[in-house]
């Protein structure tokens, strides 16, 4: 009975935990993006940003005291840019924790297991190359088709060098992203010198170009795929313990990680085909979000998936003020954060 009654108090402290840290990561959220819109090289006043949302969402309700031009840079620039930040940071932070999961490797991340150069040798092809042959939809498509490639290498390459274990898995991804890396500068190298600069750009992470008209394809696959992962979140909690475990509870261990595989090209694939390479997002969110509130998958990925995205409109927010007027790489910055956390995930498992 007193056994019963702690186990029942742990689970209500536990789910106040995830409701707390939840709500204050919706308002943290909330509070970047609005903070995300509102400073820039021509800062506007957070009550300007809400009246302009307002004015958008209900017309005639609040009294317009700002220009047009403002009015353009918040809504046409600003919002859809953050608004990416969010989709992209989510998708990468929830494709890291499954990789993690289902590889049973703490460093694994779609940038490090070559998912992400896939990607770019998909989308730098279209950009390039074939041209947009479907419309919008090209780079998108080519973009997913170049990551599901580079994971299949990766397990291929990884089978063939029988490096089966969870580390070795992730020393092939890396291979495997510099061989198609170093393909990805061969299309750039051939390709128009006069759209070099932008795809270079590209490359190095960047959010400049959202547009309202394309956001509906990175939400459409971050709530499909995301949704998807998060049910079978009982099954990414068995493949963390091991794949005997898993199949002893009647899981197809080989079947449903080459699905979270797939899943995991289609989500990087679609997010790199509209903000270039991002790396580290998917292997700091999920190891910090642990810390919160543990390692459970159905806590794990939503509250991931809200990180993300907070961490990414800051970095975005860094991008654009520190060398404003002009843009920095978002790549940079998270590729420097990333760098000193990996360094330090490093020494914590040694210890």
């Amino acid at each position: 009975m007193a056994m019963k009654q702690h186990t029942a108090q742990t689970h209500g402290k536990s789910s106040r935990g995830l409701w707390i840290t939840g709500f204050l990561g919706v308002v943290a959220l909330l509070g970047s993006l609005s903070i995300a819109v509102s400073v820039g090289a021509i800062a506007v006043p957070l009550e300007t940003v809400w009246g302009i949302l307002v004015n958008k969402i209900a017309p005639k309700t609040v009294t317009i005291d700002w220009s047009a031009g403002r009015e353009a840079i918040v809504w046409d620039i600003r919002l859809p840019r953050a608004i990416l930040a969010c989709f992209v940071g989510a998708g990468l932070a929830v494709v890291g924790a499954s990789l993690q999961a289902v590889t049973r490797n703490p460093l694994a991340d779609p940038h490090l297991l070559g998912i992400s150069a896939g990607g770019a040798f998909g989308a730098i092809l279209a950009l390039l190359h074939t041209g947009l042959f479907i419309g919008l939809l090209t780079v998108p498509l080519l973009a997913f088709l170049g990551s599901l490639g580079a994971t299949l290498i990766v397990l291929a390459v990884s089978q063939f060098a029988s490096a089966t274990s969870a580390d070795r898995l992730v020393l092939a991804g890396v291979a495997v992203s510099f061989i198609v890396m170093s393909a990805a500068n061969v299309l750039i190298f051939l390709g128009d010198p006069r759209a070099t600069h932008t795809v270079v750009f590209w490359m190095l992470g960047g959010l400049g170009l959202a547009q309202w008209n394309q956001l509906i394809y990175p939400a459409v696959t971050l709530l499909g795929c995301g949704t998807y992962l998060w049910l079978k979140s009982g099954t990414l909690n068995a493949m963390t313990v091991g794949d005997e475990t898993a199949t002893t509870l009647g899981i197809p261990v080989a079947r449903f990680r080459l699905t979270v595989f797939v899943i995991g090209a289609l989500i990087t694939g679609v997010m790199v085909a509209f903000s270039g390479i991002i790396g580290f997002v998917g292997l700091m969110i999920p190891h910090i979000v642990r810390l919160l509130v543990g390692g459970d998958y159905h806590r794990l990925l939503p509250v991931s998936a809200l990180f993300g995205a907070v961490f990414l409109v800051w970095a975005d927010i860094i991008a654009r003020t520190i060398m404003a007027p002009d843009d920095m790489p978002i790549g940079i910055v998270t590729g420097l954060v990333g760098g000193v956390f990996f360094v330090w995930l490093l020494r914590r498992r040694i210890r």
